[in-house]
Protein backbone atom coordinates (compact mmCIF):
# COMPACT_ATOMS: atom_id res chain seq x y z
CA UNK A 1 0.00 0.00 0.00
CA UNK A 2 1.33 3.49 -0.96
CA UNK A 3 1.40 6.75 1.39
CA UNK A 4 -0.74 9.43 0.33
CA UNK A 5 1.64 12.45 -1.34
CA UNK A 6 0.87 15.43 0.22
CA UNK A 7 0.37 18.70 -1.47
CA UNK A 8 -0.77 22.17 -0.70
CA UNK A 9 -0.87 24.56 -3.60
CA UNK A 10 -0.65 28.37 -2.40
CA UNK A 11 -0.85 31.82 -3.97
CA UNK A 12 -1.91 34.74 -2.90
CA UNK A 13 -5.84 35.18 -2.56
CA UNK A 14 -6.45 31.28 -3.29
CA UNK A 15 -8.91 32.44 -5.47
CA UNK A 16 -8.46 31.13 -8.89
CA UNK A 17 -4.26 30.00 -9.39
CA UNK A 18 -4.29 27.49 -6.51
CA UNK A 19 -7.99 26.51 -7.28
CA UNK A 20 -7.05 25.32 -10.48
CA UNK A 21 -3.90 23.38 -9.86
CA UNK A 22 -5.81 21.42 -7.41
CA UNK A 23 -8.83 21.15 -9.65
CA UNK A 24 -6.31 19.29 -12.12
CA UNK A 25 -4.68 17.16 -9.14
CA UNK A 26 -7.83 16.03 -8.07
CA UNK A 27 -8.08 14.76 -11.62
CA UNK A 28 -4.79 13.47 -11.97
CA UNK A 29 -3.12 11.10 -9.37
CA UNK A 30 -6.22 10.20 -8.00
CA UNK A 31 -6.57 8.89 -4.62
CA UNK A 32 -2.45 8.24 -4.25
CA UNK A 33 -2.61 12.43 -3.76
CA UNK A 34 -3.66 14.49 -0.54
CA UNK A 35 -4.06 18.04 -2.14
CA UNK A 36 -5.12 21.75 -0.44
CA UNK A 37 -5.17 25.16 -1.78
CA UNK A 38 -5.04 27.97 0.38
CA UNK A 39 -4.01 31.98 -0.32
CA UNK A 40 -1.71 34.32 2.30
CA UNK A 41 -4.48 36.52 1.99
CA UNK A 42 -7.77 34.61 1.29
CA UNK A 43 -10.83 36.04 -0.65
CA UNK A 44 -13.21 34.40 -2.63
CA UNK A 45 -13.15 31.79 -5.19
CA UNK A 46 -13.40 33.88 -8.21
CA UNK A 47 -16.63 33.29 -11.08
CA UNK A 48 -14.24 33.11 -14.02
CA UNK A 49 -12.31 30.29 -12.17
CA UNK A 50 -15.41 28.44 -11.51
CA UNK A 51 -16.82 29.00 -15.31
CA UNK A 52 -13.45 27.55 -16.52
CA UNK A 53 -13.47 24.80 -14.70
CA UNK A 54 -16.78 23.85 -15.53
CA UNK A 55 -16.42 24.54 -19.09
CA UNK A 56 -13.43 21.84 -19.04
CA UNK A 57 -15.85 19.63 -17.55
CA UNK A 58 -13.73 19.81 -13.88
CA UNK A 59 -16.18 19.57 -10.62
CA UNK A 60 -15.23 22.82 -8.47
CA UNK A 61 -18.71 22.42 -6.09
CA UNK A 62 -15.71 21.86 -3.30
CA UNK A 63 -13.69 24.94 -4.40
CA UNK A 64 -13.52 27.30 -1.17
CA UNK A 65 -10.58 30.42 -0.41
CA UNK A 66 -8.79 29.39 2.24
CA UNK A 67 -6.07 30.64 4.52
CA UNK A 68 -2.59 29.33 4.44
CA UNK A 69 -2.68 29.74 8.39
CA UNK A 70 -5.24 26.61 8.69
CA UNK A 71 -2.74 24.38 6.97
CA UNK A 72 0.14 25.39 9.97
CA UNK A 73 1.73 22.20 11.19
CA UNK A 74 0.06 20.48 9.19
CA UNK A 75 2.75 18.17 7.51
CA UNK A 76 3.11 18.24 3.46
CA UNK A 77 5.17 16.07 1.16
CA UNK A 78 5.47 18.98 -1.41
CA UNK A 79 4.53 22.63 -1.22
CA UNK A 80 4.19 24.45 -4.63
CA UNK A 81 3.69 28.50 -4.39
CA UNK A 82 2.27 29.72 -7.73
CA UNK A 83 3.18 33.54 -7.80
CA UNK A 84 6.06 35.21 -6.49
CA UNK A 85 4.39 37.35 -3.77
CA UNK A 86 3.15 34.35 -2.45
CA UNK A 87 6.70 32.59 -2.39
CA UNK A 88 8.12 35.14 -0.65
CA UNK A 89 5.70 35.03 2.34
CA UNK A 90 4.81 31.24 2.35
CA UNK A 91 5.66 29.90 6.02
CA UNK A 92 7.57 26.72 6.24
CA UNK A 93 5.56 23.13 6.61
CA UNK A 94 6.56 20.39 8.59
CA UNK A 95 7.40 17.45 6.15
CA UNK A 96 7.77 19.36 3.08
CA UNK A 97 11.32 18.18 1.64
CA UNK A 98 10.66 19.83 -1.52
CA UNK A 99 8.99 23.60 -2.17
CA UNK A 100 8.18 23.70 -5.93
CA UNK A 101 7.81 27.25 -7.04
CA UNK A 102 5.60 27.84 -10.29
CA UNK A 103 5.17 31.42 -10.66
CA UNK A 104 2.17 32.89 -13.15
CA UNK A 105 0.02 36.08 -13.45
CA UNK A 106 -2.61 36.27 -11.64
CA UNK A 107 -5.62 36.36 -14.42
CA UNK A 108 -8.45 38.14 -12.58
CA UNK A 109 -5.91 40.84 -12.57
CA UNK A 110 -5.68 41.34 -16.46
CA UNK A 111 -6.08 44.46 -18.08
CA UNK A 112 -9.21 43.89 -19.70
CA UNK A 113 -13.13 42.86 -19.80
CA UNK A 114 -14.25 39.76 -18.53
CA UNK A 115 -13.79 38.50 -21.78
CA UNK A 116 -9.73 39.27 -21.80
CA UNK A 117 -9.58 37.65 -18.25
CA UNK A 118 -11.73 34.62 -19.26
CA UNK A 119 -8.96 34.09 -22.19
CA UNK A 120 -6.29 34.82 -19.50
CA UNK A 121 -7.90 32.26 -16.60
CA UNK A 122 -7.89 29.18 -19.83
CA UNK A 123 -4.51 29.98 -20.40
CA UNK A 124 -3.08 29.80 -16.64
CA UNK A 125 -5.32 26.51 -16.40
CA UNK A 126 -3.75 24.91 -19.65
CA UNK A 127 -0.44 26.05 -18.58
CA UNK A 128 -0.95 24.72 -14.38
CA UNK A 129 -2.65 21.72 -15.92
CA UNK A 130 0.43 21.06 -17.82
CA UNK A 131 2.86 20.89 -14.77
CA UNK A 132 0.50 19.79 -12.76
CA UNK A 133 -0.08 16.62 -14.51
CA UNK A 134 3.93 16.44 -14.85
CA UNK A 135 4.74 16.99 -11.27
CA UNK A 136 1.69 14.31 -10.31
CA UNK A 137 4.55 11.17 -12.35
CA UNK A 138 7.68 13.05 -11.30
CA UNK A 139 6.13 12.72 -7.63
CA UNK A 140 4.83 9.12 -8.28
CA UNK A 141 7.83 7.67 -9.16
CA UNK A 142 10.17 9.19 -5.99
CA UNK A 143 7.48 8.05 -3.46
CA UNK A 144 9.13 4.20 -2.18
CA UNK A 145 6.31 1.92 -1.49
CA UNK A 146 5.43 2.05 2.07
CA UNK A 147 6.07 -0.71 4.51
CA UNK A 148 2.72 -2.38 5.29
Amino acid sequence: MMELIRVLFVSTSNASRSILAEAVRRRAGGSRFSAASAGIGPTSVHPLTRRVLEQSGFDHEWAESEAVAAYLGRPFDYVITLCDDARLVCPVFPGADQSIHLGYRDPDRVDGDEAVRLVASEQVFTQLGERVRQFVVVAERQRPLASA
